[in-house]
């Protein structure tokens, strides 16, 4: 891993602010360019009407990705049984058409119809002010008077020239997962082999990893890729070097749409970028582009991420007076959101509130807490009913036919439409009957798999039918109803990783209460794809000392699950004197550029995770010692600008530094770590600054 971290550029190349945001899409003599004054993507129609890509360059750093001469490429690319649509299949053109879309962005429009095939092919290609990154998508439409089976779709469909002599890495990072193997987002960096052998990532819900990644050659001219998709995928990279070009691929897995007649099947959505530098440029890029152009927008710019405490640490042993007593602590010491976890309700499935843990009704608690100023969350996890709850007494034949066993619940299939019609009606019931302003979404395998032949799904079809017409279909309903409730993604761990996830939830656990070292382990890996607030962290330590809270402070919501109501009175204090801490840090580290300064977290060893905002100059660095011998460490920080002038500062050390940025970079600056589990947060600022400036609330 000292490689993976350490190899590149290490400072930031940073991208011109443009003077003039502008997106241009220009019709050639066959073909079509896109470009936003970073990016230029070429597309070209030729005879006898195959519809290809040309080119992604770089109008920064001058880098150029060609498709390769022998061979034809194209983001089209599907099949049904015994019919393949791809850059070879001859394409009548029929319309083209360009809008403005939001989040800054411009969508050209290319609409195809298959010869003699019975398609027609609509291509969406997209780009946003200030984002190096093309974004595209393929929506197909049966036009034959008999039914069809999608049966392939791949969502990550490129071929790029391989100059002579060059070599590819590649980088893709774990998700979550308690079994075996364990893998808690770690980044993986491999060689592509130069005999086509594939490298491959398996992605969405429950797979084991995240739905991106990133190539670089020798000469660190990199690619980022991710496929906007929920359910199981299987991602490729190759190098094909007797042909001279890398593939990248995206399939769907177990694919089996029908379509009847005028019917139409959305591939979904996927991306390409460029940088160049390292895996930490390749992950700011991704980020940005997210955070832009993906994401749930934030529930409040000024205070997000929230200090939230939830009530986990009691496990389902909760009641009314208990939660109480622990939202007035709560209240006093910071926190913003109170979360009541699993164990409110009746049982699983039976989303009412119980009567003998809660005899004045939990909206009576959502409305103390309420007047205390905090939001209230609740967790739910809507795909998992028990055995004995009415839903599944009443409708057996609901039930998925793959058990996952989420506390002994049975799965509900969400792609069957009667299923779907009642998660629904019951989720906008709970959000209203309880005043809840948050929802922690929770559940084994959130994108079901379900065989039964009496479902309104095609039981060949569940990966994709569970994930678009389920999960997707009950999130856009119950959000466009109850657009002012934000929601936490928990597939039982952080095992649903994608960017379709991104566009729904506000943030995403990584890992699951599992202690310090565990959640900046977490952290480390989950902030190369993903922005810093997609990573909130559950704390299950009482937070006695400042190892334990400042373990949880770089990422999204920092989410306490301890019993607050049995904290002596120092752990009180140093956890809302660590709150204002976190208050203080929160905003910067939201928008920043993340640098891994050191290897993976990991016992005996310091670890050291940087954000650096660009439009402030400033930066906000972590450094953790885990049982190292050293009682300092020589922190080296990334991406500032050489000339600068900046004052150096700590949370706890007294010593205050004005050193330029080419003096921190190349010589550092050396961090006290007494302990042998110890955590000092240390601050980059322009000299200039007034003092504390980092406060960005």
């Amino acid at each position: 891993m000292k490689n993976l971290v350490l190899a590149g550029v290490a400072v930031a190349l940073v991208l011109p602010v443009m003077a003039e945001a502008r997106i241009d899409v220009t019709r050639s003599a066959n073909g079509w360019v896109l470009s936003n004054g970073l990016i230029e993507a070429s597309f070209s129609y030729n005879e006898p009407g195959t519809f290809q890509f040309d080119s992604l360059r770089s109008l920064v750093w001058g880098d150029v990705w060609k498709a390769p001469e022998n061979v034809i490429s194209s983001p089209i690319r599907f099949a049904t049984t015994g019919t393949a649509v791809d850059a070879y299949i001859p394409l009548r053109f029929i319309s083209e058409s360009t809008q403005q879309i939001d989040r800054r962005g411009t969508r050209l429009s290319l609409v195809f119809d298959q010869n003699d095939g019975g398609f027609r092919i609509f291509l969406n290609l997209e780009l946003f002010e200030d984002q190096p990154v093309l974004r595209y998508s393929v929506r197909v439409r049966n036009t034959l008077e008999r039914e069809r089976h999608v049966r392939m779709a791949d969502m990550l469909s490129w071929n790029f020239a391989e100059p002579r002599g060059n070599s590819f890495r590649a980088m893709r990072v774990n998700q979550w997962s308690v079994l075996p193997p364990l893998k808690n987002f770690e980044p993986k960096e491999s060689m592509l082999a130069d005999d086509a052998t594939p490298l491959i990532v398996r992605s969405g819900a429950g797979e084991p990893e995240c739905a991106w990644i990133a190539v670089r050659d020798s000469r660190d001219r990199g690619l980022v890729a991710g496929w906007e998709f929920d359910g199981r995928a299987e991602a490729t990279a190759q190098r094909i070097a007797d042909e001279g070009r890398l593939r990248l691929s995206a399939q769907v897995s177990d694919l089996n749409r029908l379509l009847a007649p005028g019917d139409e099947f959305q591939v979904p959505a996927g991306f390409i970028g460029l940088f160049h530098g390292n895996w930490d440029e390749a992950g700011f890029r991704t980020q940005r582009f997210v955070e832009a152009v993906l994401a749930k927008p934030l529930p409040d710019t000024a205070k997000f991420p929230y200090v939230v405490w939830d009530s986990w640490a009691y496990q389902t042993r909760i009641n009314e007076a208990l939660l109480r007593r622990n939202a007035e602590i709560a209240a006093k010491a910071g926190v913003e959101m109170f979360i009541v976890d699993l164990g409110w309700a009746k049982q699983i499935g039976e989303w009412r509130d119980d009567p003998a843990k809660f005899p004045s009704g939990l909206r009576a608690l959502s409305d103390y807490v309420h007047s205390l100023g905090m939001k209230f969350g609740l967790h739910i996890a809507f795909a998992e009913a028990a055995a004995e709850s009415a839903v599944v007494r009443e409708h057996p034949d609901w039930v998925a036919t793959e058990p996952y066993q989420y506390f002994g619940a049975k799965p509900l299939c969400l792609s069957h439409k009667p299923v779907q019609e009642w998660v629904i009606a019951e989720l906008l019931r709970v959000i209203d009957e309880f005043g809840v302003d948050w929802v922690l979404q929770d559940g084994e395998h959130i994108v079901k798999q379900c065989t039964r032949t009496d479902h309104t799904h095609d039981p060949a079809d569940s990966n994709y039918s569970n994930a678009v017409d389920g999960l997707n279909s009950v999130l856009d309903a119950v959000q466009k109803q109850r657009p002012n409730v934000s929601w936490e993604n928990c597939a039982n761990g952080g095992s649903m990783m994608t960017f379709n996830m991104v566009r729904y939830y506000v943030t995403s656990i990584t890992n699951d209460a599992s202690g310090a070292l565990g959640s900046r382990q977490s952290v480390y890996g989950a902030t190369y794809p993903f922005p810093p607030r997609y990573t909130d962290r559950y704390m299950p330590e009482n937070g006695s000392n400042t190892y334990q809270t400042r373990s949880y402070m770089f990422g999204g919501p920092w989410i306490m699950m301890n019993k607050l109501e049995s904290l002596e009175a120092a752990d009180l204090a140093l956890a809302t004197s660590e709150i204002r801490v976190y208050k203080n840090l929160r905003g910067q580290v939201k928008d920043s550029q993340v640098f891994h300064l050191t290897e993976m977290p990991r016992e005996g060893a310091v670890d050291a995770i940087q954000g650096y905002l660009a439009s402030a100059d400033t930066s906000t660095i972590v450094v953790t010692r885990e049982m190292a011998p050293e009682s300092n460490y020589l922190l080296k920080p990334q991406g500032l600008r050489p000339e600068g002038n900046y004052r150096v500062r700590f949370q706890d050390d007294r010593r205050i530094y004005m050193m330029t940025g080419e003096q921190l970079m190349r010589d550092g600056v050396r961090v006290q770590l007494p302990e042998a589990q110890s955590a000092e947060i240390v601050y980059l600022e322009p000299a200039d600054t007034p003092f504390g400036g980092l406060n960005l609330e």
